[in-house]
């Protein structure tokens, strides 16, 4: 499951290398980490090397010691108290976030800890490093060289907020439940990964990994799996599958306080958090409560936001941000609007294709819708020119393909044989076309188009309409009628110049539980989406963007099934060291753009956010982690002030 939330952080302690992450992001200075934090180094029998260790990173560098205080970056005197409340739009019917069925509340998921340490909602913990995972409920690990098994030493003193303590038996019953009522393309792979699992005692589990296949993604990956109560689930005959308004008992520092469905939910702190003074948690978890208020359109959002019905916001509204904050409040500094740095490769979002309909198997009509799109038009007349044109899944990295291939990159490529295509090793990196800013409909990149259609054998009819065996060339765009009018603005602006190269195309805005359910059954050609940012290697790009899977996957919208990017993945979960890991993190990138699976749209380098005048935040944030729900504080002061000048309730 981790692979899934992974995200991309780096940063070593040196001054020099703190400025290197700041420019350069994740991997640029993964090599210069060269801190080993194993607690010891044993010979078993058969010479056998042993690993116990307070953390884990594949290559065994641990930035922070084991007597660490606190992470870096947090503030460790910053006070517990207040509330944070959020806005979202759309809808929720079921607390269960890990079912298929059902649209599940914002952040329910926020209850369940693991053995190794994460943020809240999946964010990186700590958020100044790259793949290093430090112990939670497990206060230590063991694990041989070779990585053929692990065990985690659980800490006795963990408890769920029932009170019950955290065992051994949840964590074995959390896995299989994953495995039988989970998602299908996570049961399949890791049950080829993790043939056995073994209860110790109590406190301590052994999983122990399939022989023969990459080690990658392994110990990190049951690391990460849930810890549900297996009493509650016995208890109440409760699945994980199912869709539902009941929660199981959580170990986390929050648990479910209220909730009136699709209007708020609302978790609070547990005074009796069971880890409130462990070090890998100081200065985090600070607000007593958070609450998410649901509304029906982005507009109502905003407003809400600005009559005070919640009092933070993550912006990504490009007109919002650059009118929509002129207003009393800010002028007057009751709500604060700011840039904060963001060190992580921007999430690579855009029109993905669908690969399984048959109209989109043909490479060149993909190319042609492409060129439909003007990304600069749209910055400029829609977008404040505030982002700048996204190429790769790995953008301004040191893994980002640029160029042709070279080096140690070519060198893999041609390992690879036949199945990578003779251009790739000679042209350089899929880019975006660039287009006219003073004209929605390029004329030029709409010819190139129109030549690509007509190769591909869809002719234009009188009508212009273009055709082939009589059937005519239609598409949809599922999208969601609940995103910023700006984005949708965007997007009927693209589905016109569309039209005007013969297509017949639909844009089906539909209300959020629509979406959710027509996205699972990949009911659409074009669906505005995302994949992971990609600057490290792990077994989920199976799952993102793997063959096996390909059919099924909800993490893999394209339905994409490629034997390069199959030969790609495998032998990036082989690589031996960084240098070869980050090489095939750089094939990867140039193969997925070469593939065309997706439009890529925009990107902007940092974080714009807008909050009521009283929260504070350490003075230098980790490059890798925002960080509001989980190392953000309240300033008691300041919110009675709010308060009494009638600004909040």
């Amino acid at each position: 499951m981790r692979d899934t939330r992974s995200r991309t952080q780096a940063q070593a302690r040196t001054k020099a290398a703190r400025e290197t992450a700041a420019r350069w992001g994740a991997l640029a200075i993964l090599g210069l980490v060269a801190t080993f934090a194993w607690a010891s180094l044993t010979r078993a029998d058969g010479h056998e090397t042993i690993i116990k260790s307070h953390g884990f990173s594949f290559y065994g560098d641990l930035t922070y010691p084991e007597d660490f205080p606190h992470f870096d970056y947090v503030n460790p005197d910053a006070p517990k108290g207040g509330e944070i409340s959020l806005g979202t739009v759309g809808t929720f019917d079921s607390l269960n976030p890990y079912s298929r069925k059902g649209r599940g509340a914002g952040l329910s998921s926020v209850m369940y800890e693991s053995l190794l340490g994460e943020g809240v909602n999946a964010t990186p913990a700590p958020a100044d490093v790259y793949a290093e995972y430090y112990g939670l409920l497990a206060e230590r690990i063991e694990y041989d060289e070779g990585k053929n098994w692990v065990i985690f030493h659980m800490r006795p003193e963990a408890r769920f907020s029932t009170g019950d303590p955290v065992t051994a038996h949840d964590i074995y019953f959390s896995h299989n439940l994953l495995l039988d009522q989970g998602l299908k393309s996570y049961g399949d792979a890791v049950r080829k990964r993790i043939p056995k699992v073994e209860v110790l005692d109590d406190h301590r589990i052994k999983f122990y990994f399939t022989e023969g296949i990459s080690r990658r993604s392994l110990i990190d990956q049951v690391g990460f799996v849930p810890a549900w109560s297996k009493k509650w689930y016995e208890e109440t005959g409760a699945r994980l599958d199912e869709s539902r308004l009941t929660t199981s008992p959580g170990s986390g520092p929050y648990m479910l306080d209220s909730f009136d469905v699709n209007r708020r939910v609302v978790y609070k702190r547990n005074p009796d958090y069971w880890g409130n003074d462990l070090p890998i948690n100081v200065g985090r978890n600070n607000f007593d409560t958070i609450r998410i208020e649901y509304f029906g359109d982005a507009e109502a959002a905003f407003q809400g936001f600005l009559a005070g019905e919640f009092t933070y916001r993550t912006e990504s509204d490009s007109k919002k941000w650059a009118t929509g904050y002129d207003t009393p409040k800010v002028n007057n500094g009751t709500i604060v609007q700011r840039e904060l740095r963001d060190g992580t490769p921007p999430t690579p979002s855009g029109i993905v294709f669908n690969l399984k309909s048959p109209v989109f198997e043909d490479r060149r009509v993909r190319e042609a819708v492409s060129l439909a799109y003007n990304f600069e038009w749209t910055n400029a007349s829609l977008q404040y020119s505030l982002f700048k044109p996204r190429a790769s899944f790995s953008q301004d990295t040191p893994v980002m393909a640029t160029g042709v291939p070279e080096g140690a990159e070519l060198a893999f490529l041609e390992n690879l044989g036949d199945i990578v295509p003779p251009e790739m090793l000679t042209q350089e990196a899929r880019m975006p076309h660039t287009s006219n800013e003073a004209r929605l409909f390029d004329r030029r990149n709409a010819r190139t188009a129109m030549a690509l259609l007509d190769k591909a054998g869809w002719a234009v009819g009188d009508d212009g309409i273009r055709r082939k065996d009589g059937q005519t060339l239609k598409i949809n765009f599922l999208f969601n009628s609940s995103s910023p009018d700006t984005l949708s603005g965007a997007m009927e602006n693209f589905v016109s110049n569309v039209e005007k190269l013969g297509i017949d195309i639909t844009l089906e805005k539909v209300d959020p539980s629509q979406y959710t359910s027509r996205e699972r059954d990949r009911d659409y050609d074009l669906v505005f989406d995302s994949y992971p940012a990609i600057l490290g290697v792990g077994t989920g790009f199976r799952q993102f963007f793997g063959s096996e899977a390909s059919a099924f996957s909800l993490f893999n919208p394209a339905g994409l099934a490629s034997p390069m990017v199959d030969a790609i993945i495998e032998a990036a979960l082989a690589a031996a060291n960084r240098e070869e890991e980050n090489t095939a993190v750089m094939a990867l990138d140039r193969a997925l753009r070469h593939e065309v699976i997706m439009i890529p749209l925009w990107y902007k380098p940092n974080h714009w956010v807008a909050y009521y005048d009283m929260y504070e935040f350490p003075d230098v944030l980790p490059a890798y982690g925002l960080g509001q729900l989980d190392f953000w504080w309240y300033n008691e002061e300041k919110a009675a002030a709010l308060k009494a000048s009638g600004a909040l309730r």
